[in-house]
C-alpha cells in the first residue's frame, strides 16, 4: 500500500525537524485536588518576626530543629496539639497551588531526590495527561500531627475546595488521597456532608487506613522508631529525640513516611514509628476496636508467671484491640523523657486517647452524598503487620514496663506493607470499584498499574475504551471479529514501529524528562483508478527525550477500498 509508507516517511522527515516539545494541556478535563497522609506534607516554622524554617523534612541540624520547633503538647479543650515553643508556629507552605508541600518533601534533595518524593511521580504523570498547575491540578499540604477532624484543618480544606472550584470555572472536583489523607476527607465528609457534595464529583482513596494499621502503630507507641541508618543518621533526628517527639510531640512519620523514606534507598530503613504520645493522628490510626475483624489483630505478650511453689513459668496473653490499649496505657504509665535536666513524665495520653475513639465514632457513621463517586485502591501482595508479641517462651516479660525495652515480633496478613488490605478495603462506603494493587505503601502512588486505573477513572489522556481497571487487561477484538472488519471495508494493513532518535551528547536538555509525550494524529487519502480509495491514519507518540535518547511510537493504519 504506497500511500501508507509515503506517510511513514513523511513522518520520518517531520521527526528530523522537531526541535521541542510543549506540554500539552487539556482544558476539558475536570481538577483533581491531591491529599496526602501522615507525614506527607512539609512543614515549616515561622517566628514572631515572620521568618520561615523548613522543620519537616530535613537532614541537616533536624535533631536541634525538632526539638527546639516542633515538640508539642496536646490542648484537650480544643483538640489540638501545640508547639512548646511559644515563639514559633507550624504552617504548611501554599506554593504552586498547594502543589509544592506534597510533591518533593525536602526539595533541596538533601538526602537525594526518590528518597523524599511524595506525590512527585503521580503530579510529572498527570501534566503528561493534559493536566495543568493552578487550572486542573491543586494540593493541599496539612499539618499531619493534629487529628484528622480538627475544625482549623477542615476549615482549611473547605477554602481549599471552593477556591479550586472557582479556579477551575465552576467545575467539580476529582479528590485524590493517599492513606490517612482518607481518614481525613472522610471526617469532612461525616462533618461537612453539604459543602463535599457541592463541590466534589469523585473521590479516589489510595492505600486508606479505614480501620487502622494495628501492627506498625502498637510498636509505635511503645518502642519509637529510627529513621535513617548509615551516615545520614548522624544528621537526623535520633531514635531517643523520634520517641520524645513521639511522646512530645509527635513528630509523626509512622505509615506514610516509612513508606518514602525506604522505598528505594536500601541504607534507609524505617522499622518502628515513634511514640507520638501527643500526636492526635497516631491514636486515630490505632485498630478500630468497633470493627468485626476476620483476622482480629492482636497484642500478645509472654508473661512471666509464679505458680504455687514460686517456679517462674511462661504464659502467652493475647489482647485484642480495646485490650491492648489498656496493656499499653499500663505500660506507659511511669514512662518519662529526661530534657534540660528536668523530668517530664509521658504516660499514654488519655485525653488524645478518648478524643480518637470519638473521631472512630465519626468516621464510622460517614455516609457519602450519592452525587459523588467513590473508588478504592489497595494495596496487596506484602507482609503487613498485624499482631506483634513481645518477649517468648524462654525469655518471658517479667514486668509490664518491659515492653519498652523489648523488640516485639510480628504476625503478618496479607498488605500493603504497612496497612492490612482487610482494613484498607473496609470503606464502609458505596464503592463504584475497589481495586487491589501489588505494591507497597509508599510506592502504591507511583506505581504505573495505579497511574492508568486512575486515569481511566479520571477520562484524561488518550483513552482507551477495551481497558478493565478491575482486572488491568485491555480487552482486544476477537479473530472473528477482526475478519468480519475485512470482509465488510476491504483490505486493511496495520504498520506498528518503535523508533530510537540518538542526540548529540553536548545537546542541552532542560527538565526534558519531566514534560509529557507529544501526540499528532495524521492521515491521508489517495484515490486511484476504476474508483478504488485509498485511506490511512497513524498517530506518533514522541516521548521525553532522556539521557540523549528519545523514543517515538509510530502507530499507522492504512484500508483500500475496490470499485
Amino acid at each position: 500500500m504506497a500511500i501508507l509508507e509515503d506517510l511513514i516517511r513523511a513522518i520520518e522527515l517531520w521527526l528530523r525537524v522537531a526541535k521541542e516539545q510543549v506540554p500539552l494541556v487539556d482544558p476539558t478535563l475536570d481538577p483533581v485536588l491531591l491529599v496526602p497522609g501522615i507525614a506527607g506534607s512539609i512543614l515549616e516554622a515561622v517566628d514572631d518576626a515572620g521568618n520561615k524554617e523548613r522543620v519537616w523534612v530535613r537532614i541537616l541540624a533536624a535533631e536541634h530543629e525538632f526539638r527546639d520547633k516542633l515538640w508539642s503538647k496536646f490542648d484537650a479543650s480544643t483538640g489540638k496539639t501545640v508547639s512548646v515553643n511559644k515563639k514559633t508556629s507550624i504552617v504548611v507552605p501554599e506554593d504552586q497551588y498547594g502543589l509544592y508541600a506534597i510533591d518533593t518533601l525536602d526539595p533541596d534533595m538533601i538526602i537525594g531526590d526518590d528518597t523524599v518524593y511524595y506525590y512527585h511521580d503521580m503530579i510529572v504523570e498527570m501534566i503528561k495527561w493534559g493536566y495543568q498547575e493552578g487550572k486542573t491540578l491543586f494540593g493541599f499540604g496539612y499539618d499531619f500531627r493534629q487529628s484528622n477532624r480538627l475544625s482549623e484543618t477542615l476549615d482549611r480544606f473547605s477554602k481549599k475546595l471552593e477556591s479550586v472550584y472557582k479556579a477551575s470555572g465552576g467545575k467539580k472536583i476529582n479528590l485524590i488521597t493517599h492513606s490517612m489523607g482518607g481518614l481525613l476527607v472522610k471526617c469532612f465528609v461525616s462533618l461537612h456532608s453539604d459543602v463535599f457534595e457541592k463541590y466534589v464529583k469523585s473521590w479516589i482513596a489510595i492505600a486508606a487506613p479505614f480501620q487502622g494499621a494495628p501492627g506498625y502503630i502498637n510498636t509505635s507507641l511503645l518502642n519509637g522508631m529510627s529513621f535513617v541508618e548509615g551516615w545520614e543518621s548522624k544528621f537526623f533526628i535520633s531514635k531517643w529525640s523520634m520517641q520524645q517527639l513521639v511522646c512530645l510531640i509527635h513528630s509523626s512519620n509512622t505509615l506514610d513516611v516509612f513508606m518514602w523514606l525506604s522505598l528505594r534507598r536500601k541504607e534507609i530503613l524505617i522499622f518502628f514509628s515513634a511514640q507520638l504520645l501527643e500526636c492526635p493522628s497516631i491514636y486515630e490510626l490505632l485498630a478500630n476496636s468497633n470493627f468485626h475483624w476476620k483476622d482480629t489483630p492482636l497484642l500478645q505478650i509472654w508473661r512471666e508467671k509464679l505458680d504455687d511453689n514460686g517456679k517462674k513459668n511462661a504464659l502467652l496473653e493475647s489482647y485484642e484491640p480495646a485490650e491492648a490499649i489498656q496493656m499499653i496505657e499500663e505500660a506507659l504509665s511511669k514512662h518519662e523523657i529526661i530534657s534540660n535536666g528536668m523530668h517530664i513524665p509521658l504516660p499514654l495520653n488519655g485525653d488524645i486517647l478518648k478524643w480518637a475513639k470519638e473521631t472512630h465514632d465519626i468516621i464510622c457513621k460517614t455516609k457519602l452524598p450519592e452525587s459523588v463517586k467513590f473508588y478504592n485502591i489497595y494495596g496487596i501482595d506484602y507482609d503487613t503487620p498485624h499482631t506483634v508479641c513481645y518477649g517468648s517462651e524462654h525469655h518471658p516479660i517479667s514486668n509490664i514496663s518491659h515492653l519498652l525495652h523489648a523488640q516485639g515480633k510480628y504476625v503478618y496478613v496479607d498488605g500493603d506493607g504497612s496497612v492490612p488490605t482487610e482494613s484498607a478495603k473496609a470503606d464502609g462506603l458505596n464503592a463504584i470499584a475497589r481495586v487491589g494493587v501489588a505494591a507497597d505503601h509508599r510506592g502504591i502512588i507511583c506505581n504505573h498499574q495505579v497511574f492508568r486505573i486512575v486515569q481511566h477513572w479520571l477520562h484524561a489522556g488518550e483513552p482507551d475504551p477495551f481497558y478493565d481497571p478491575l482486572t488491568d487487561y485491555v480487552i482486544l477484538p476477537t479473530i472473528l471479529e477482526f475478519e468480519k472488519y475485512c470482509e465488510k471495508h476491504g483490505y486493511r494493513k496495520s504498520v506498528w514501529e518503535d523508533w530510537e532518535i540518538i542526540s548529540p551528547k553536548d545537546k542541552e536538555i532542560i527538565r526534558s524528562a519531566e514534560l509529557p509525550p507529544m501526540v499528532s494524529m495524521l492521515s491521508a487519502s489517495r484515490e486511484g483508478k476504476e474508483r478504488s480509495r485509498e485511506e490511512v491514519q497513524a498517530a506518533v507518540i514522541v516521548h521525553p527525550e532522556k539521557k540523549g535518547r528519545q523514543h517515538v511510537e509510530v502507530r499507522a493504519v492504512g484500508v483500500s477500498h475496490g470499485a
